[in-house]
């Protein structure tokens, strides 16, 4: 029994699982080959209030909090539907926006934003630089009442998609500051690059974005000049623990299929799961996922009481996606060479969770982080 969860959070979880049912699966083989979802689709979810459930009432927002956001993120898990970049838009942008933006800017944007009128990324990732983002390159000069942007960005979630993104730029090279900037991408000099051609979430239009001094006003930047890193590290502790959220539900999920097959498959007259090697096998996946579940939710607990350390958070990413990835891989095996093929999503599962170990700070950081703390 999960106590993490009120009334209100299971009826939303009702209401996100109909839709992601209804509007969702039968589209993933379909958007998995064209490498993106078709903007219908925010729409459909925003008149729904399934989009940045966390934002204020007086901005359009249903006044959730994280208990809400964790159940979207979870059923869009619990089908491997994670190539849907709602995470990033709902539980990212729109929390920066909400924290570090003006009244102007809260009016302007997050009305949109809820409605999925307007896509929203966060764009840090640069060319050659990794987790090292102070090392970040591009530019912010100031033209009396605008600012000029030069620079580039990759790996960018939604970055196809997007209609207004959350850059982080340098006032001054030299410094290892950063300032947040809000960048619509109708403005000129901006550009979005070639949709990245990536081994596994398929459906995500991850791309690369172009800054060629695009102007934009200074009531864009978001909260103070070279401030930037301090709010982005403000946050990090909640997008770390969604990584942490949606391993855990994939590896249930996928748990209940596996064992659901494993007694229907037959080999040498009886089901695999007659097996007493299989029957083990998935005994320890289940004390495994259970210990993740456990550590996870009290994680999610302490989210929602703004009681959440960096360092645990760290270490429900490390050991989130590292089990992700290991117990995925020992579910396939049970499928044999069906879990080699399309028919069966298990192996789709985990290839997809393959960048779950790099992405939000690869694991090696999340050591790093957790070990100043012995």
């Amino acid at each position: 029994m999960r106590t993490v969860f009120r009334e209100d959070h299971n009826m939303f979880r009702e209401q996100a699982r109909r839709f992601i049912e209804r509007e969702i699966c039968p589209h993933l083989e379909e958007w998995e080959k064209s490498g993106i979802v078709p903007k219908e689709i925010w729409r459909k979810a925003g008149e729904m209030g399934l989009l940045c459930s966390t934002v204020p009432e007086e901005y359009g927002g249903a006044g959730g909090d994280f208990g809400h956001s964790a159940v979207m993120i979870e059923e869009l898990a619990r089908v491997n539907a994670t190539a849907i970049g709602f995470t990033t838009h709902s539980e990212i942008v729109a929390p920066y926006i909400v924290a570090y933006g003006t009244e102007e800017q809260k009016q302007k944007w997050l009305p949109r934003m809820v409605s999925g009128e307007i896509i929203g990324v966060i764009a840090m990732s640069e060319p050659g630089i990794g987790s090292d983002l102070r090392s970040m390159r591009t530019q912010l000069r100031r033209d009396g009442d605008q600012y000029i942007i030069s620079g580039q960005k990759t790996f960018i979630t939604n970055g196809g998609n997007a209609d207004l993104v959350v850059t982080a730029t340098k006032v001054d090279p030299a410094s290892k500051d950063l300032t947040l900037v809000c960048v619509e991408t109708d403005r000129d000099g901006f550009a979005k690059g070639r949709l990245l051609d990536k081994i596994g979430l398929k459906g995500q239009d991850t791309a690369e974005l172009f800054f060629d001094d695009v102007r934009v006003p200074v009531s864009n930047r978001l909260g103070e000049e070279n401030e930037g890193f301090g709010y982005l590290t403000h946050q990090l502790a909640w997008e770390r623990l969604i990584i942490a959220i949606r391993a855990a539900e994939s590896i249930d999920s996928f748990l209940d299929m596996t064992i659901g097959y494993t007694k229907e498959r037959k080999v040498f007259g009886k089901t695999v799961f007659d097996f007493q090697n299989t029957r083990f096998k998935l005994a320890e996946i289940k004390a495994q996922a259970t210990m993740l579940r456990v550590f996870v939710d009290n994680c999610l607990e302490r989210v929602m009481n703004n009681d959440l350390p960096a360092d645990v958070a760290a270490m429900a990413k490390l050991m989130g996606s590292e089990l992700q990835g290991k117990l995925l891989d020992e579910m396939l095996q049970l499928h044999g060479g069906y879990g080699f093929m399309s028919e069966y999503r298990i192996g789709q599962a985990w290839i997809d969770a393959r960048v779950a170990r790099i992405y939000g700070g690869t694991s090696e950081i999340m050591k790093e982080i957790i070990s100043r703390k012995l």
